[in-house]
């Protein structure tokens, strides 16, 4: 198996406990940049993983798929975690090795571990308050949202529909035994939990 393990925005006494137990009880821990590695070491041995900064797509590639590989050898013989700086899912290195480990070793289980992501790390070291919709960009076309308190799906989804999106997911009261996740326009409940959230894509240019 292998886990994204989120380590926070640089601060040590912001891993989670779920991240520290990850480092702890995994069999090899990789990270890709030494602030990363610094975060790793009071748990676990980091293996450093290199991915070089060239505009050469071809040596990109190679390194990316010569790193796939090797981390998905070692998830299948035990336990692989792959520490990095925010939330393995946001805008981070973890999100296109998984697709590739995905494509070439389809047979790996892949989990993550969420972290504090440098938006809400952001917002706490400036000392804002975010209390209205708000749009988050690397500069790429916008083809996510994410709708919050979403108490009436089957609404929400149907008037998204008519902006082009077209793969939708549900989740209510995420990381509790009652947790729910949904998935697909034609599952989508009338009424939801108050805790709950929806995710939105287009997954082509209109």
């Amino acid at each position: 198996m292998l886990v994204g393990v989120g380590l926070g925005p640089g601060d040590p006494e912001l891993l989670t406990l779920k991240a520290v137990e990850i480092l702890k009880s995994s069999d090899i821990v990789f990270a890709p940049g030494r602030l990363a590695a610094q975060l790793v070491e009071p748990y676990a041995r980091p293996h450093l993983l290199e991915f070089p900064m060239t505009k050469d797509k071809s040596v990109l590639q190679s390194h990316w798929e010569e790193n796939a590989d090797m981390v998905a050898q070692h998830a299948r013989d035990g336990l692989a975690a792959f520490g990095l700086i925010g939330d393995p899912n946001f805008f981070s290195t973890f999100t296109h090795l998984r697709r590739l480990i995905r494509q070439r070793h389809p047979d790996i289980i892949i989990e993550t571990v969420p972290g504090i992501s440098s938006i809400t790390a952001f917002a706490a070291r400036a000392d804002i308050e975010i209390e209205s919709s708000f749009q988050v960009s690397d500069g790429s076309p916008v083809t996510d949202r994410i709708i919050l308190k979403a108490r009436r799906p089957g609404q929400i989804v149907n008037e998204l529909v008519d902006e082009g999106f077209e793969e939708f997911t549900l989740a209510q009261k995420l990381y509790t035994e009652d947790e729910d996740i949904i998935k697909g326009k034609e599952n989508m409940p009338e009424k939801a939990d108050y805790f709950s959230i929806i995710h939105a894509r287009k997954t082509r240019e209109r």
